[in-house]
């Protein structure tokens, strides 16, 4: 009786899908934080394109990545895994294990689809297959069609242009497609004052500066900037989206609208705070989803994207090659029409991070795990010791360079705020605990309060239990691992080289980023 009921469901669950497997477009912004877009309610960023699919599917408002720096982040995205399972691909610029394929080969050797990307697939990093040849971890390349970006610093790439030219492919091909639109914006760098001067917006259209930061002309314009480039991410999704439109394709396409980090700025991007971790999330599928409009509560993680692609694809996991997968499907928040919190296990995230960009000694990382739920943000910080942002010797290496961070440096070696720069690069104690509804910005730390102990360690406990059940090595007195994985880039040793006075590339941070020493601990 009990298999004749699941089978019941297995066929309920596939009437549910069109009659014809959907393609897949994977839309993901690079370096954009919850909640710069419009359908949240954020005025000073316009976007039509990702405010359209929140519109005519579904807005989620607790989408988190595990690991909030490109290549961790995006490998998590591929695999359905969350970093602290992933070896190598934990790490930012990795060598990335050929025992982990990703959705997208998946898709391509198991599933029947066409696939390809265009701008910025996995990276930085390297994926070789056995014979040593480059994996196409998104698909194959469509790179050809350039443009004159509107503002320096922003990508000639004509992203919608070079869709238009995977779309006739695929339809070549006959077969339903994956398609991985990467684009490199908000990524820095940008155009200073590119967005008042070039798209129109004034200082005071921003209505809350982070309370982190310095509330000034300087990180204002740095603001309006990075809404300038997302804004020119959302332009190319309208034109897919009107694309697939008039090809009569919009409605059995699943469209996925989405970041891999937050922001690039001090204390977002490569950190683990909720503007780091926490990202924007807007799914359509004219076909497949149920009530379209919805706004859902129930916490999704990257890990979450890869089940949802298998399932709609028809491709079992245990068919596809594919190590085993630790998210969840998002089918079944698809197929109900309810809103807020659906499903009641999705009540929080597990986050983290190892090695980012490299910069302190012997190539350490800054290891961190930490659990998020409506209420609370746990963090626990493995190596106090270390320098969260990289030693400030080699440029704070773990935060790019940007105006903003320029102010928060030289107001310290000024003399006249030191304030900032505490909160954006000084050193962090052992745990961390946050009241969000209070704290969004996550600044006053509870970790020490007496009337909070009780909750903080039974949020310490749950995460440390389901990383036991999830084999991360940090729970084993085995994290060392990942500061002892290789580099992919000739970042590798960064600091001893530098501390020698050898030439070295830090391309991502300012000349001035740099110090001439260390602060002391009680500086």
């Amino acid at each position: 009786m009990k298999r004749f009921f699941t089978i019941l469901l297995s066929l309920f669950a596939t009437s549910v899908f069109a009659a014809d497997r959907p393609n897949i477009l994977f839309a993901i912004s690079d370096d954009q934080s919850w909640p710069h877009a419009g359908a949240y309610g954020t005025n000073w960023v316009k976007t039509p394109g990702f405010d359209r699919v929140a519109r005519e599917g579904l807005l989620f408002r607790q989408a988190f990545t595990p690991n909030a720096k490109c290549a961790p982040s995006r490998a998590c995205i591929l695999t359905g895994r969350p970093s602290w399972q992933l070896e190598d691909a934990g790490n930012h610029m990795p060598f990335f294990p050929q025992k982990f394929p990703g959705y997208v080969e998946a898709l391509d050797r198991k599933g029947g689809y066409y696939v390809g990307y265009t701008g910025k697939g996995w990276a930085p990093g390297k994926a070789l297959d056995a014979e040593g040849k480059p994996r196409q971890l998104t698909g194959k390349a469509y790179q050809k069609h350039k443009a004159k970006p509107p503002a320096a610093k922003i990508s000639s790439n004509d992203y919608a242009r070079n869709f238009e030219d995977f779309l006739a492919d695929a339809e070549d091909s006959g077969k339903p497609w994956c398609f991985w639109y990467g684009a490199t914006e908000p990524h820095r760098a940008y155009e200073y004052e590119a967005g008042v001067k070039k798209g129109g917006k004034r200082l005071e259209d921003i209505d809350r500066v982070p309370s982190f930061w310095p509330d000034n002309e300087i990180i204002r314009n740095d603001m309006l900037d990075y809404a300038f480039e997302i804004e020119h991410f959302d332009h190319h999704l309208v034109r897919i989206i009107e694309m697939l439109e008039k090809s009569d394709q919009l409605n059995n396409t699943l469209i996925v609208v989405t970041s891999d980090n937050g922001m690039p700025f001090p204390r977002v991007k490569g950190n683990a705070y909720l503007y780091a971790n926490h990202l924007p999330l807007a799914i359509m599928w004219k076909e497949g989803i149920q009530k379209p409009g919805r706004k859902i509560d129930d916490f999704v993680s990257f890990i979450d994207f890869a089940p949802t692609f298998l399932e709609v694809a028809r491709l079992a996991p245990e068919n596809s090659t594919m190590a085993s997968l630790t998210g969840k499907s998002l089918v079944p928040i698809f197929q109900s029409e309810k809103e807020g919190r659906i499903i009641a296990e999705r009540d929080h995230v597990l986050i983290g991070k190892e090695r980012h960009d490299a910069g302190r000694p012997n190539d350490w990382g800054y290891p961190i795990r930490g659990i998020v739920t409506d209420e609370w943000l746990y963090l626990r910080n493995y190596e106090p010791d270390r320098w969260p942002a990289g030693d400030p010797v080699t440029g704070y290496l773990n935060t790019d360079g940007s105006p903003t961070k320029t102010w928060i440096l030289e107001a310290r070696r000024k003399g006249e705020n030191s304030h900032y720069w505490d909160m954006n690069f000084g050193k962090l104690p052992e745990e961390e605990f946050y009241q969000l509804q209070t704290d969004p910005d996550n600044v006053t730390n509870l970790a020490n309060e007496e009337e909070h102990q009780e909750a903080k360690e039974k949020l310490a406990q749950q995460m440390r239990e389901e990383l036991l059940q999830q084999e991360d090595p940090r729970m084993d007195g085995k994290g060392s691992i990942f500061d002892n994985y290789p580099i992919s880039t000739d970042s590798s040793k960064f600091y001893e080289r530098f501390m020698k006075g050898e030439p070295t590339k830090a391309g991502w941070v300012n000349p001035g980023d740099f110090e001439k020493e260390n602060p002391k601990d009680d500086q």
